[in-house]
């Protein structure tokens, strides 16, 4: 009986040390964004709103306009997407990047214009 009860608390015990290593990332608040394209980099301010896994992403579009979406954050992955009509069509991009600390750094995903790498900083 004692054997069960050893097995039991080890599972609590590392069911909660999981637990506490998801809930470590936090990105609620205001981030510098830079991206580097072949035109240089591009610089943006951005604002995350997290509760758990969920993320609200709010952004400078290039005209100055405000971009506002949600996305996820799974232990440190962060990813989101944006989806804008243009003359063209629907234009997507999906941003994908991994947390460390007070920096992010990851890819965009461009459609037909490939992808680029971005980082952002916390302020």
């Amino acid at each position: 009986m004692s054997k069960i009860h050893a097995v039991f608390a080890l599972s609590i015990l590392f069911l909660l040390a999981v637990s506490l290593t998801a809930q470590e990332v936090n990105v609620t608040g205001d981030w510098e964004m830079t991206m580097t394209t072949p035109r240089g980099e591009r610089t943006s301010n951005i604002h995350f709103e997290q509760e758990g896994e969920k993320i609200t992403v709010t952004m400078e579009g290039r005209q100055g306009d405000e971009i506002k979406v949600e996305g996820t954050i799974k232990g440190k992955e962060i990813e989101w997407t944006i989806t804008r009509d243009t003359p063209r069509g629907e234009f997507t991009m999906t941003y994908r990047g991994k947390v460390e600390g007070d920096t992010i750094s990851g890819e965009v995903e461009m459609g037909d214009f490939g992808s680029f790498e971005w980082t952002a900083k916390k302020k």
